[in-house]
């Protein structure tokens, strides 16, 4: 039982999900449980850096206490990493190729978590007017975003 209450508390992020074809589109940065439902989520321009938008995930949302947070490579810095020790959570995110200093241990159990992440975005992503990006502006495509995931979170609860 504490087995299973310590792996439920498992925080993942993902970062940059982009729908437009050609024009700048936003990068929508979300913070999802073990169980694929989200719990908060971030929109930012799609020139926007996404190494900057860790501390904020980690901030965002419900007050829960995460054991760890998965991410990808753009979330790779020093300061993510010291960020999330410094909240008693353990970073799993990838080193980057060009990074001189590699750490000796990197747990893939636990970043195999992120396939949540791929599978909330592909449930995201059959929202037509998500994919195509109908919306102009910030916050009507931030409107649909919340809509479609409260959507989503209600067919995880309805089970008939």
């Amino acid at each position: 039982m504490e087995a299973q209450r310590a792996i439920s508390s498992l925080t993942l992020i993902t970062i940059k999900t982009r729908f437009a074809r050609s024009r700048a589109s936003p990068k929508i940065h979300i913070k999802v449980d073990l169980d694929g439902l989200p719990l908060a989520f971030h929109l930012t321009p799609g020139q926007a850096s996404d190494s900057r938008q860790f501390e904020i995930l980690l901030d965002l949302g419900p007050d829960i206490a995460p054991r760890a947070a998965v991410g990808d490579k753009g979330y790779d810095a020093k300061a993510n990493r010291a960020a999330a020790r410094k909240r008693g959570i353990c970073p799993v995110i990838p080193v980057k190729s060009s990074a001189k200093e590699r750490p000796a241990f990197f747990p893939k159990a636990l970043y195999r978590a992120r396939a949540r992440i791929e599978q909330l975005m592909g449930k995201l992503k059959r929202f037509k007017r998500i994919a195509l990006r109908c919306e102009k502006t910030h916050r009507n495509f931030g409107s649909f975003v919340a809509f479609a995931l409260g959507l989503i979170i209600l067919k995880s609860v309805h089970t008939a």
